[in-house]
C-alpha cells in the first residue's frame, strides 16, 4: 500500500464515513419502514427527530465529498510523481484494475448525493414533508454504491505498486491501446461533434418545449457524450497536441487548470438539468433549474468550442 500524507488523509476520512453512513443506513430503514406524517404516536415523534439527524449527517458528508473529491485528484498527480511511467492521474488510474471503476463510482455518487440534497430541500418546503419516505429510501439504495466506493478506493490505494512501471496517459488514450477507451478514437470525429452539438440542441428545443423527462434524459446523454468529445476532439486543442487526449492533464497549472472549470460547468449544467426533469418541484423553481442548466451547458459548450476556433485563427489549420 501507498501510505503519503494525502492518502492517510483520505482513507481515515473514507473510514468516518463509512461508520456515519452506517448508521444512517440503519436509520434510513426504520424511518422508510415506520413513518406515518399522520400520526401523533411516540414512534413518530421520534422518527422526526431521528430524520432531521439522518439527513444532516447525509448532508455533511456530501458537503466534505465535493471537496474531497478535488483533493482526491489533487493526490493522483501527487502520486504520480513517485510512480514510474505515470505523468498524471491517469496514469495512476490505470496502475490497477481498480481505478476506473473508482472513478465511475465517485461520479455517479457525486450526482446522487446532490440529487438526494435537492429532494431533502424540496421535502422540506412542506410541512408534511411529503417526500421523507422517497427520499430515505433512495439513500438505502445509495448507500451501497457509497459504500463501494470507499471500499473499491481503500483496494485501490493499497494494489499500487511503487516498483511497477506505469503507462503514461499518451499510451493509455492512443488509437493503439488494447482498451476499451481506444476503441473510442476510431469513432469519425465528425459523427462525434455532430452528436455532441445535436444533443445539446435537443436540450434547448426540450427547454423551450418544457419537457421535463426529455430535458432530463438529454442532459444524462449530454454528460456522455461531452466526456467522449472532450477526450478524443477538444482536449487535443486545448494541449495544441493531435495525440494527447488525456482528460486529467488539463487540471494542471500548465494549462491554468481549465479542466476544473470545464467539468464544474458540465456537471452543473447537467446536474440541474437532470433534477428540472426528476424532482417534484414548483413551477417556480423548475424553470430556475433549466435556466441554470441552460446557463452552465451553454458556457461548457462555448468554452470548449472556443480552443479550436481559436487554433483555426490563429494557425489556418484544423489538428
Amino acid at each position: 500500500m501507498i501510505l503519503i500524507p494525502e492518502v492517510l488523509t483520505i482513507l481515515i476520512l473514507n473510514v468516518i464515513f463509512a461508520l456515519f453512513s452506517i448508521i444512517a443506513f440503519f436509520l434510513s430503514i426504520r424511518i422508510f419502514l415506520k413513518w406515518d406524517i399522520n400520526s401523533t404516536s411516540t414512534l413518530q415523534y421520534t422518527l422526526e427527530k431521528q430524520s432531521y439527524l439522518t439527513a444532516t449527517i447525509i448532508k455533511y458528508i456530501f458537503i466534505i465529498k465535493v471537496p474531497l473529491f478535488l483533493f482526491f485528484i489533487f493526490t493522483l498527480d501527487k502520486i504520480s510523481n513517485i510512480l514510474t511511467g505515470a505523468m498524471c492521474g491517469a496514469g495512476v488510474v490505470d496502475a490497477t484494475d481498480y481505478g476506473n471503476y473508482l472513478f465511475i463510482l465517485k461520479i455517479i455518487n457525486l450526482y446522487i448525493f446532490a440529487y438526494w440534497l435537492a429532494l431533502h430541500s424540496e421535502d422540506m418546503k412542506h410541512e408534511n414533508q411529503p417526500y421523507t419516505k422517497a427520499k430515505f429510501g433512495f439513500f438505502i439504495v445509495a448507500f451501497f454504491l457509497f459504500l463501494s466506493e470507499l471500499i473499491v478506493e481503500g483496494v485501490m490505494f493499497s494494489s499500487i505498486d511503487l516498483n511497477e512501471i506505469v503507462s503514461c496517459c499518451g499510451t493509455i488514450y492512443s488509437s493503439s491501446a488494447s482498451s476499451y477507451i481506444s476503441q473510442i478514437f476510431a469513432m469519425s470525429p465528425t459523427l462525434l461533434l455532430s452528436m455532441f452539438y445535436g444533443v445539446f440542441a435537443l436540450i434547448l428545443i426540450f427547454y423551450f418545449l418544457k419537457r421535463n423527462y426529455a430535458f432530463a434524459i438529454s442532459n444524462i446523454f449530454f454528460i456522455l457524450i461531452s466526456i467522449v468529445t472532450l477526450i478524443t476532439f477538444f482536449g487535443t486543442y486545448i494541449y495544441e497536441l493531435p495525440s494527447h487526449h488525456c482528460p486529467f492533464c488539463f487540471l494542471q497549472s500548465d494549462y491554468y487548470y481549465v479542466g476544473y472549470l470545464l467539468y464544474i460547468l458540465l456537471f452543473s449544467g447537467t446536474f440541474y438539468g437532470i433534477i428540472a426533469g426528476f424532482i417534484p418541484t414548483s413551477y417556480e423553481n423548475r424553470i430556475k433549474n433549466y435556466k441554470k442548466s441552460i446557463l452552465f451547458n451553454f458556457l461548457y459548450v462555448l468554452l470548449v468550442s472556443l480552443y479550436p476556433a481559436i487554433y483555426y485563427i490563429n494557425n489556418g489549420v484544423w489538428l
